[in-house]
């Protein structure tokens, strides 16, 4: 098969030709549909921190056909179409049986491989599309499910003042999942306004880009400090300057990977009694209620999609992603 191949770090990845994966027990093949190039991808590349190398295939955003069923396997069929959960686990466990694989006490895996024409995964991370959900819907349920957590863990309540740090594509989720689940405002705030009509579009009441005085101009913007602040960038100094922006007893909810050092004033949270809130990956049913609410006919959601490239053109696609441009989620179509 094809595959859009690692060949260290900060070099591009490189299309080569790598053998067939083969299905064990329990284990299924997905013939790869679409498969989003998330900001994680990116950073793995870069950063030895996440333990990616030379010869490793990313991509955990993907959605596909099963196309081989390992001995065993009983609950698919050859031709489902699903969208696969990337976090595998040992399946026994009580986190694991309880939806909550990403942290399997006898250790979680990230699972990529969709940077190819097939990947293997299991039937336990295998989601079923409806007929309704498209293969890209089924890729973006990924950091849909990641947004919903953090909302999640937020303790967001009707009408609360919201201020999302990062027009990315999990901020922008953010903002969608705020203001459906009863945010009285959603302000987004970024460095620059490319995704400014997007967040509008999905769901935010306000949209700022004041470099000058980011805290003065979030506080005008909701009138007031923040209920809760989502740190969505993952660059050191933002969950500091979230602590600034957040009222006296609220919450920032930190979803930004940031894997280098950090500097905060314990004191200023203290003194605010500022609850902070780290949030990583989701459980089975955020990840199912965030493929509901497509399957539900939410478009929101969709506006993030603003490319489709062929695997051909992933390479180039993903360097110039290193940049900030108006792009937001690039889907991969491996078999185009």
């Amino acid at each position: 098969m094809r595959a859009a191949v690692m060949q260290g770090h900060h070099r591009p990845l490189a299309v080569e030709t790598i053998a067939d994966p083969t299905p064990a027990m329990g284990e299924v093949v997905v013939r790869v549909g679409r498969c989003g190039i998330c900001g994680s991808d990116l950073h793995m590349t870069e950063d030895p921190a996440f333990g990616v190398k030379a010869g490793d295939v990313i991509g955990h955003e993907f959605a596909g056909e099963i196309v081989a069923l390992g001995r065993e396997v009983e609950t698919l069929r050859i031709g489902d179409l699903v969208s696969v959960i990337p976090l595998r686990g040992c399946g026994q466990c009580p986190s694991c049986l309880s939806g909550e694989t990403a942290w399997c006490t006898n250790g979680m895996t990230l699972q990529g491989g969709g940077y190819a024409e097939y990947a293997l995964t299991t039937p336990k991370q295998c989601v079923s599309l409806p007929k309704s959900a498209s293969l890209a819907d089924g890729a973006l349920v990924e950091p849909l499910a990641v947004a919903l957590h953090g909302v999640a863990l937020s303790g967001l309540k009707p009408w609360d003042k919201v201020l999302v740090l990062g027009a990315g594509p999990i901020g922008l989720a953010v903002a969608f999942w705020a203001r459906r689940l009863g945010a009285g405002q959603v302000v987004v705030q970024d460095i620059a306004a490319h995704q400014q009509e997007r967040a509008l579009s999905m769901g935010a009441t306000g949209f700022v880009t004041d470099r000058a005085d980011p805290v003065g101009a979030a506080g005008r913007a909701l009138g007031g400090k923040a209920d809760i602040v989502f740190e969505c960038v993952g660059l050191p100094g933002l969950i500091a300057q979230a602590v600034d922006q957040v009222r006296i007893k609220g919450t920032v909810v930190i979803l930004g990977l940031c894997t280098q050092p950090d500097t905060l004033v314990p004191f200023v949270a203290l003194s605010k009694e500022v609850r902070l809130q780290t949030s990583a990956f989701f459980t089975r049913q955020e990840y199912e209620m965030a493929l509901d609410v497509l399957n539900a006919g939410a478009v929101e959601p969709r506006a993030m999609i603003t490319d489709t490239v062929s695997l051909d053109s992933l390479p180039e696609t993903f360097e110039s992603l290193r940049k900030r441009t108006h792009q937001c989620k690039v889907m991969i179509a491996p078999g185009s």
